[in-house]
């Protein structure tokens, strides 16, 4: 009668272990029905699932495994699996599997307990953990930091939006970025990112430097503020505040632009886009002499933004139409896909805005970078605390994988 055992051997990794492994269990006769290896700090888990002949060659394979194992000096033990729970296992393929993203400065127990827990909480299991972040130094600074851990769970949620909802209060608790997607075929299929401007690829809002050489920064300043955070009707408001620039030389934009600081990250993440293969644009409300800047600079394939209408080297305080809002980044982003002959589904957006929402929430990945909390709790995934390249991570991207 045929057997089936579940193998695993744990020890000292070194070369050729898993060649010698198999090769006793091919002089058995042996079939593989399920495998899986990981190495962590050059110690060794290796199990395999295996299906025994009724045959001369199949009754001392368990016996030859325990002496290639001390011969390697592995520890092994044996599981018996019934025909029944193997089936049953089998039967359980096909079920949805999520992926659940840690994303932190510095790895901790207390992180893994809180994401392990609400996994287990909503009825989801952990088939695989990985590290998807490099190797770090003990003395590397605080906010320097950048950790990583993957986690590959299978079944049906059974509440997701609570779910989302214990993600992301556990995440501002604890100051880490939790993120929650299906791993579907498209994850690692995407081919066009596209970026909101103005505190997402630089850390600042254009409009409000503008309005501080005006000499209106104030009153600008706080209309922004309630606009990213939904608030006020983006257009209406970029109107109001465009019109207080009324007057401003344009000569003010190139100590500006000079001045401007590339959000943490920008540069990692366009250079791994760009071997990749992504198509890239920019989609802002900001303006189109920053976002060509930033162009050259990246290397970015788009950009669409708001051109500012300037007579005699003054601003008028009116841009020219159409003028790139919520609607209009939405719009954008769906004819960039078609225009590139792609699925919404393989398509990346990030924002911070309120004014992002509408693009965010039709894109593959969408997300809120460093948003405000109704742009948070309304976007797909959300990164806060690390930079801009964490997007790669959300990808299925390891540090390893990197060319810088």
């Amino acid at each position: 009668m045929r057997e089936i055992v579940l193998i695993n051997i744990t020890g000292v990794d070194r070369p050729g272990l898993t060649a010698a492994i198999t090769g006793v269990l091919a002089q058995g006769g042996v079939n593989i029905l399920d495998i899986g290896q990981a190495v962590i700090h050059d110690t060794l888990s290796f199990g395999i699932l295996v299906e025994i002949p009724d045959s001369e060659q199949g009754k001392s394979v368990l016996k030859d495994i325990l002496f290639k194992g001390y011969e390697l000096d592995q520890q092994v033990r044996f599981t018996p699996v019934s025909e029944e729970d193997y089936q049953q296992w089998v039967g359980n393929q096909g079920k949805k599997r999520h992926i659940v993203t840690l994303l932190t400065r510095k790895v901790t127990a207390g992180q893994l307990q809180a994401v392990s827990s609400i996994t287990a909480k909503y009825g989801l299991n952990i088939d695989h953990i990985d590290r998807l972040s490099g190797r770090m130094p003990l003395d590397t600074p605080a906010d320097k930091g950048k950790g990583c851990i993957e986690f590959s769970v299978r079944g049906e949620a059974a509440d997701p939006q609570a779910l989302r909802a214990e993600f992301l209060s556990v995440a501002q608790e604890l100051n880490v970025d939790i993120a929650f997607q299906e791993d579907s075929l498209f994850r690692r299929n995407r081919r066009l990112a596209v970026f909101d401007m103005d505190s997402t690829l630089i850390e600042a809002e254009v409009i409000d430097e503008l309005a501080k050489a005006a000499g209106v920064g104030e009153q600008v300043s706080a209309i922004t503020e309630r606009a990213m955070s939904g608030e006020l009707d983006f257009r209406a408001s970029f109107k109001e505040r465009l019109a207080l620039l009324k007057g401003l030389d344009v000569s003010v934009l190139d100590s500006i632009g000079a001045s401007l600081r590339l959000t943490e990250g920008a540069e990692t993440l366009f250079a791994e886009l760009k071997r990749l293969g992504y198509k890239t644009a920019i989609l802002s409300g900001g303006f189109t002499y920053f976002a060509k800047q930033l162009q050259a600079k990246l290397g970015i394939d788009y950009v669409f933004a708001n051109e500012l209408e300037v007579v005699d080297g003054k601003c008028t305080g009116v841009a020219i139409e159409p003028i790139v809002d919520a609607q209009r980044k939405a719009d954008l982003l769906k004819e960039l896909a078609h225009k590139e002959g792609l699925r919404l589904e393989q398509t990346i957006a990030v924002g911070d805005g309120a004014n992002d929402l509408p693009m965010l929430a039709i894109a593959g990945l969408g997300v809120a970078f460093r948003a405000k909390p109704l742009v948070k709790r309304s976007a797909k995934q959300a990164i806060s605390t690390l930079g801009l390249d964490g997007v790669l991570y959300l990808l299925g991207f390891r540090d390893r994988d990197g060319q810088l």
